[in-house]
């Protein structure tokens, strides 16, 4: 059956899409509230803006061989099935992490572990997932719109999780957050068994017994093709240089504005007409901060849904690059977390222009044989560089301060992004 849904939502006529839309989008306020919550205890735990680093990098231990490898078999094996196995392992960690924090038993050691295990199921999870989109909409016309819509359902779950746990944090502490994530991993896997009429995999029999070969194939197709590598490079600085200032947010909530940030806990928690008992304020600033980004990324994400298909997203992307690092050099300048908190709005719509037509431009280049092992590498780049520049921003911000972290980033960011415009116009220039 098809559905009558204006231009922005043109995606969710797709029978799949639907489902997996709802069902991940759930899923998703879960795993932010879980962000959230697991950096608030981190840092009651170790008062260490580097352990926020150490947190974000233990992930790349097993991000690097099981990506690869995971690329490979996203191109073999059926990627709902890869999917699936990758949520339960998922579900599974959140539940213990629950388990030890509400039993109040929980070590930073236990943290880390989990977090080696979470990277190793998001590193066989992503590639599978960014090319199960093309399984789930047929249609050419309607691929742009769906990873904008993938993006809608990521960033609105940004906004709504890190209020939410927020409030949980603040009232509960961090284990109703952890149990909460684990539940809602229920949506993802029902929406995935509910699928139905999924396109068949299409793969030569002799690369079965070839897998490093099979693995290579998608490096050369990439060092073939000059745009795909700029392509992938904007993301890789970006995600080095730009991105740790996500995972410095505990920082600037808890000591750079939360002097400015008083006014609004205390209207929040305190006095007779307070909104909220806390047992816990000093999550409120982190948790507004986090959902002014996610604000941001929705409005973001819902722009570039709404693009035609025949319009041209390289002047957009050229955009994203330039004002995504240019923004984040206000917010580290700023002091007044009122100030700080619609510039992270800003922050959240450029990120989305930058890096959901990256991923656009990249899907409708690369071939569907091949799609799993070029998102294979696409997700290695990002989320290495990602973990590795959260964990260098981690130990300059406790050697200088977090504001210094994030301006020096921003700015050599900010250069690459001009250097790219002027250099390579065909990127500037796509459709």
């Amino acid at each position: 059956m098809s559905l009558a849904l204006p231009a922005t939502f043109r995606a969710l006529r797709h029978y799949n899409f639907r489902l997996w839309f709802f069902g991940q989008g759930l899923s998703l306020v879960g795993t932010w509230m879980q962000t959230m919550a697991q950096q608030v205890l981190v840092y009651r735990l170790t008062g260490s803006a580097a352990a926020l680093g150490i947190v974000t990098a233990i992930g790349l231990i097993p991000l690097i061989p099981l990506s690869l490898w995971g690329g490979s078999i996203a191109d073999r094996v059926p990627r709902r099935s890869i999917i699936l196995f990758a949520q339960a392992v998922m579900m599974a960690q959140a539940f213990l992490l629950a388990a030890l924090a509400w039993r109040g038993v929980v070590q930073i050691w236990h943290v880390y572990v989990l977090a080696f295990v979470l990277g190793a199921a998001q590193a066989i999870d992503l590639p599978a997932r960014q090319a199960f989109v093309v399984d789930m909409v047929t249609v050419r016309e309607d691929l742009t719109n769906a990873i904008a819509l993938n993006s809608t359902i990521f960033n609105g779950a940004r906004a709504l999780g890190p209020a939410l746990a927020g409030t949980l944090v603040a009232a509960l502490g961090e284990g109703p957050a952890f149990f909460l994530n684990g539940l809602s991993f229920v949506a993802v896997i029902a929406s995935l068994l509910l699928m139905r009429n999924l396109p068949p995999q299409r793969t030569p029999s002799s690369i079965r017994y070839n897998l490093a070969g099979h693995m290579a194939e998608g490096f050369r197709y990439i060092f073939s093709r000059q745009t795909i590598m700029v392509l992938i490079s904007l993301v890789a600085v970006s995600a080095f240089l730009s991105m740790p200032y996500s995972t410095l947010q505990p920082v600037f909530a808890g000591e750079v504005l939360i002097e400015s940030a008083q006014p609004t806990i205390r209207y929040l928690c305190d006095g007779p007409r307070a909104l909220l008992r806390c047992a816990a304020p000093e999550a409120l600033p982190l948790g507004i901060l986090l959902t002014a980004v996610g604000i941001g990324a929705v409005i973001g994400a819902l722009a570039v849904a709404s693009l035609p298909h025949y319009v041209r997203r390289g002047p957009f992307l050229t955009a994203g690059n330039l004002s995504f690092p240019a923004l984040l050099i206000a917010f580290a300048l700023s002091r007044s977390f009122l100030l700080s908190t619609f510039l992270l709005m800003g922050v959240g719509a450029s990120f989305v222009f930058q890096n959901s037509l990256a991923n656009t431009l990249l899907q409708l280049a690369v071939p569907d044989e091949v799609r799993g092992r070029v998102m294979s590498i696409y997700t290695l780049v990002l989320q290495s560089t990602m973990r590795l520049g959260g964990l260098q921003a981690g130990f300059m911000a406790d050697r200088f301060n977090a504001p210094v972290a994030v301006l020096v980033g921003a700015v050599v960011s900010l250069g690459y992004g001009l250097f790219v415009a002027l250099r390579y116009p065909r990127v500037r220039n796509m459709t």
